[in-house]
């Protein structure tokens, strides 16, 4: 029997292969399939299952292309309601693969239809569980992304409530040898805060995670319902994408999306995403642009900035990076939204202005301060007394909050935030002079 681990790092998504006399599960692919299928080549296996542990919010899984590929069976909670063909998989349901066993377990509270994965080895022993995003390392999934107006059994409480059940009665109650490998690690926004390590144990699960240590259920849900992060535009989104089931390859959709000369007339009702490094950026970008540099959080703050109907033109540098920014935004369902992509910038029609650090260092009063930091960044380190806080998720329809009367500073805790931010900033302010801080912050505070 054989367990391999792929990450997508860009999402902090783990998915799985499992191995037994050449058959092969897979868990919670990520929307490309290709890499599971290669995998079953290299073994000379084949895959006879798929599970999906919960529709994910923070990309769009490849399942059913994967199952129409390889006519294989995608399993699921019958609690999801998929659109697609697939066999219920809830409490106590197995499937045989070799020589091991899949037993399914119940786990909801990230969201009310969430399954965990319990691998039995040849001779009954429990070996593994995957338990997608319930418990994570050093955490468990937060409950608010699935909460719905008309449901009281999906709000943030209902959900954290079952959260506590599903690690106090189902979870913490297997062996402590139970080897844990989840659906996202560290960076994922699908938690709070999650380790760097890409599996556990229970037993060590037990001793370190700050959610299975002794607590009353209304501690829990106060807990876990406290400080968790914002939530992109896209997820809810993606939810339904995942419950419906993509049924366009992955490849044909990235093929789909133009591309275009630099001399390529621009329509102004869309905007640009310019994915160069904020250097180049700023040194000449074309006009209506928001810097979103290619990086490990890409397709985050991609969904987290636009909306996900929204239309935009890709800008990146050379073909290769391009084709790579269109396949990490199919990821997030976002590759219908490109009406074209650049690999080459056409004839630059702005340039950022360049901030005089050692004036402002020694004046700041002079300026209006935007951090654009998370508020609980803000709580745990102020770097500027007087700065207006507008996080960047909701820098787009909060820029008429901002002052006019002075220069404009923009910072976040690193710099790649801030060259978004300032970017936003002025597409919408004219009448003054908008600063990216970027990594000077670093030298403040």
């Amino acid at each position: 029997m054989k367990i391999h681990q792929f990450e997508d790092k860009g999402l902090a998504h783990f998915s799985y292969t499992i191995m037994s006399d050449a058959e092969i599960v897979v868990i919670d692919p990520a929307r490309d399939p290709r890499q599971y299928e290669e995998f079953a080549m290299m073994h000379d296996a084949k895959i006879v299952a798929i599970i999906e542990t919960h529709p994910h919010a923070d990309f769009v899984s490849g399942h059913l292309e994967l199952s129409q590929a390889k006519q294989t069976p995608i399993y699921v909670s019958a609690q999801v309601e998929a659109k697609y063909k697939h066999t219920p998989f809830d409490q106590g349901d197995e499937i045989k693969v070799g020589k091991v066993t899949l037993r399914a377990l119940n786990t909801p509270g990230h969201s009310p239809d969430s399954i965990s994965v319990l691998l039995l080895d040849e001779d009954g022993k429990e070996n593994a569980v995957f338990t997608g995003d319930s418990l994570l390392i050093g955490d468990v999934g937060r409950p608010d992304l699935r909460e719905d107006p008309d449901d009281v059994n999906t709000s943030r409480e209902a959900l954290a409530r079952q959260m506590y059940h599903t690690t106090r009665e189902v979870l913490m109650k297997l062996p402590d040898h139970v080897v844990v490998y989840p659906a996202h690690g560290a960076g994922s926004l699908c938690s709070k805060s999650s380790s760097d390590a890409k599996s556990s144990t229970i037993g060590d699960e037990k001793r370190s995670n700050p959610s299975l240590q002794p607590m009353t259920e209304d501690d829990f849900v106060a807990w876990l319902t406290k400080d968790q992060p914002f939530v992109p535009k896209y997820f809810a989104r993606t939810v339904q994408l995942n419950r419906e089931g993509s049924p366009e390859k992955f490849d044909s959709l990235v093929k789909k999306v133009p591309k275009l000369a630099p001399d390529h007339p621009l329509e102004d009702k869309y905007v640009v995403i310019d994915a160069r490094p904020q250097e180049q950026f700023k040194q000449g970008h074309l006009e209506g642009s928001f810097n979103i540099q290619e990086g490990a959080k890409f397709e985050t703050w991609l969904g987290t900035i636009l909306e996900p109907e929204e239309k935009f033109y890709l800008l990146a540098e050379g073909e290769e990076t391009i084709d790579t920014l269109i396949a990490r935004s199919a990821s997030i369902g976002y590759d219908q939204n490109i009406v074209g992509a650049f690999s080459e910038l056409p004839t630059p029609t702005k340039q950022e202005p360049t901030l005089d650090l050692a004036s402002f260092r020694a004046n700041p009063d002079d300026f209006t301060i935007v951090d654009i930091r998370n508020a609980n960044e803000v709580r745990d380190k102020q770097i500027f007394a007087h700065a207006i806080n507008i996080p960047l998720p909701e820098l787009r329809e909060r820029v008429p909050e901002i002052p006019l009367d002075k220069p404009i500073v923009v910072h976040c805790a690193s710099g790649y935030r801030s060259a978004a931010g300032a970017s936003i900033i002025s597409v919408t302010v004219q009448e003054v002079p908008v600063y990216d801080l970027s990594e000077a912050v670093k030298t403040f505070g």
